[in-house]
């Protein structure tokens, strides 16, 4: 009995840093590219989501804003509008994607562009939004995390105008369908 109770902690250690090694695997990707002059990188902080959502102001499309940002924990954006090999690095990010976390929301594929949409959620909660977009000559990926509301996200996406995230409001579409 006491062998087990050792056990659990070491067991807890294991599937803790599992987890947190699969989700390396897209900070790494990210990591990879954002000093490639070919990318156009963003990252948002959490601290800056925070200092954000304290702005008050009478501005209605500000405060619908504010209400989305301050459950965001953190954005990232790795983009490129005109590099040679967009499928490429879309076939290799997709790799890179640890498919038991996340649940896939959304794939388009549109000629030779592909979208794929996934979250990741604990309970009714999802804690990160991730877009994949492909084509030949164009690569995005980007990731939401926090506390997210979908159709938040959808809205705020139009709001930013940050590339890639119109394909955001595809998700609204495609739940509206069901």
């Amino acid at each position: 009995m006491k062998k087990q109770l050792y056990l659990l902690p070491l067991f807890v250690l294991v599937t803790i840093l599992s987890a947190a090694a699969q989700n390396d695997g897209i900070t790494r990707f990210f990591k990879q590219y954002e000093d490639d002059e070919r990318f156009t990188m963003v990252f948002v902080s959490p601290k800056m989501f925070q200092m954000v959502s304290k702005i008050e102001t009478d501005d209605e499309d500000w405060n619908k804003v504010r209400e989305v940002v301050k459950d965001l924990g953190g954005l990232r954006v790795l983009t490129a509008d005109s590099i040679a090999d967009g499928l490429e690095m879309y076939k290799t990010a997709l790799s890179r994607v640890p498919q038991n976390e996340y649940a896939e929301l959304l794939t388009v594929r549109d000629g030779k562009e592909n979208v794929r949409i996934w979250v990741k959620d604990s309970g009714n909660i999802i804690e990160e939004l991730l877009l994949l977009v492909g084509s030949p000559d164009e690569f995005t990926m980007l990731s939401f995390t926090g506390k997210i509301d979908l159709d938040k996200i959808s809205e705020l996406s139009k709001t930013l105008d940050i590339d890639g995230a119109e394909h955001l409001g595809k998700l609204k579409k495609s739940k509206e369908k069901e």
